[in-house]
C-alpha cells in the first residue's frame, strides 16, 4: 500500500489546481478533475463529475452497496493556493519519508486516503454506500461543496483536512467585512475644502484594536478558544499632494459557536462610530462544531485510539457538510506548510488515514 499511496499522490501534486479565485489566469481544477475521475473509474467506482459553476467541476464517486447499510461520505477539496515563492512546485520530491510539493499537505495527502479508501470499500461487500467526493474551490468560497449537499445526503461525513490524526469536531468560522471612509478630495493646499478619509480611517482602526481586546477577554470555547478580528488590507488615496476621498478597510473576524452573522454585522457598523462612511460583509462561513457522542465521532475516536477531541482555527468544507443535517467529523494526515513556500506530508500517516477510512466504511456501512 505504501506505493500506491506515495505513486498516487504524486501524480495528484503533478497536477496544477491553483484556484483561479485567488490567481488570476490559474488553472483550476478540471485536469485534476479528470484524473480523479479516470482513476476512480478504473478502480470500479461508479463516478459522475457535474460543474459547481463554469469550469470548476466536483467528482463523486460511489463505492454502492447492496443495500440497508448507513451511507458514508469522504470528502477532500482538488484546489490550492498559489506556488509564489516555492522551488519546482508540482514536482513531487519524497526525502526521509515525507513528500513535498503544493498540495501534498492541503489537500492532496486527503484526497488520495478517500481515494484508496473508496477503491478498497468497493471490494468490501458493504451494505451502505461509500461516497468519495472530490470537490472543487474550498480554497475561496467553497463552492464545491455547496453544490455537493443540495442533492446529495449521507449519514455520516468525514473531511481528510490535515489535522496530524487527531479527532476534530469543532472548528472557527469566518466574516470577511469592509469599512469605507468618506472624505473630500482638494489639493493639499486647500485644507479649507479637503477632508482626509485616510485619517478618519484612523479612529475605525482604534476601535477595532479595542474590540479585539474585549474578544479575547470574552467566553473562550472549551475547543476553540475565543473570537478575534483583524485588519487584512487597507488602501486610500491617490497621490501626496491631494486629500483622499475614500479609505477602504478590509478584515476578518474569526468566530466561535455562538456568534451570529448579524451579531458581527453589527460589530463591524459600530466600528464607524459617528464617522461618514459604510461598511458590509464580503463573505461569512459558520462555525463548525459536532457532539463528541455522535457515532460516527465514536467511531473514528475509537480506530484512532484517541485519548482526547479537539478543534482547529481554521475553517472547512465541514461546516458546510454540518449544516446540511451530516454527522462530520475532521480527520487527515500529518505535515507542514499550508500555504507555505515549503509544503510537505509524512507518507506513512497518508497510509494510516487511507486505512482508517476503510475501517470506518467497513464499520458505518456495514
Amino acid at each position: 500500500m505504501a506505493g500506491d499511496v506515495a505513486k498516487l499522490l504524486a501524480d495528484l501534486v503533478a497536477i496544477d489546481s491553483i484556484n483561479p479565485d485567488l490567481v488570476q489566469g490559474a488553472a483550476g481544477e478540471t485536469e485534476l478533475a479528470h484524473f480523479v475521475a479516470d482513476w476512480c473509474r478504473r478502480a470500479g467506482l461508479e463516478v459522475e463529475t457535474e460543474e459547481a459553476a463554469s469550469r470548476r467541476p466536483n467528482v463523486i464517486a460511489t463505492a454502492r452497496g447492496s443495500g440497508g447499510g448507513r451511507s458514508l461520505l469522504l470528502n477532500a477539496h482538488m484546489d490550492t493556493v498559489g506556488v509564489a515563492g516555492m522551488d519546482a512546485p508540482f514536482a513531487a520530491r519524497v526525502a526521509d519519508g515525507r513528500l513535498y510539493g503544493r498540495g501534498a499537505y492541503d489537500m492532496k495527502c486527503g484526497l488520495a486516503a478517500i481515494m484508496l479508501a473508496a477503491s478498497r470499500a468497493q471490494k468490501s461487500g458493504l451494505a451502505g454506500d461509500v461516497i468519495m467526493t472530490a470537490v472543487c474551490d474550498e480554497e475561496v468560497a467553497s463552492i464545491g461543496t455547496a453544490a455537493i449537499v443540495k442533492t446529495r445526503h449521507a449519514d455520516a461525513a468525514i473531511v481528510a483536512e490535515p489535522t496530524d490524526e487527531r479527532v476534530c469536531i469543532a472548528h472557527k468560522g469566518f466574516v470577511a467585512w469592509e469599512i469605507e471612509t468618506v472624505g473630500r478630495a482638494a489639493h493639499g493646499s486647500r485644507p479649507d475644502l479637503g477632508v482626509d478619509a485616510i485619517a478618519r480611517m484612523g479612529g475605525v482602526l482604534v476601535a477595532l484594536e479595542k474590540l479585539d481586546r474585549r474578544l479575547q477577554a470574552g467566553q473562550a470555547h472549551p475547543l476553540l478558544g475565543r473570537g478575534s478580528v483583524h485588519a487584512s488590507l487597507i488602501e486610500g488615496g491617490q497621490e501626496y499632494s491631494s486629500y483622499p476621498a475614500r479609505c477602504l478597510l478590509v478584515g476578518e473576524r474569526r468566530t466561535i459557536p455562538g456568534e451570529t452573522l448579524e451579531t458581527v454585522a453589527r460589530e463591524v457598523r459600530e466600528l464607524l462610530g459617528g464617522v461618514e462612511g459604510s461598511s458590509r460583509v464580503r463573505l461569512s462561513r459558520v462555525p463548525f462544531e459536532t457532539p463528541p457522542e455522535e457515532p460516527i465521532v465514536e467511531l473514528v475516536r475509537g480506530l484512532a485510539r484517541a485519548t482526547d477531541l479537539i478543534g482547529v482555527g481554521f475553517w472547512a468544507d465541514s461546516a458546510l457538510l454540518s449544516a446540511a443535517g451530516i454527522p462530520t467529523v475532521l480527520f487527515g494526515p500529518s505535515g507542514e506548510g499550508a500555504h507555505a513556500a515549503v509544503e510537505w506530508v509524512d507518507l506513512a500517516s497518508v497510509e494510516r488515514c487511507a486505512a482508517l477510512y476503510l475501517a470506518a466504511a467497513e464499520s458505518f456501512c456495514a
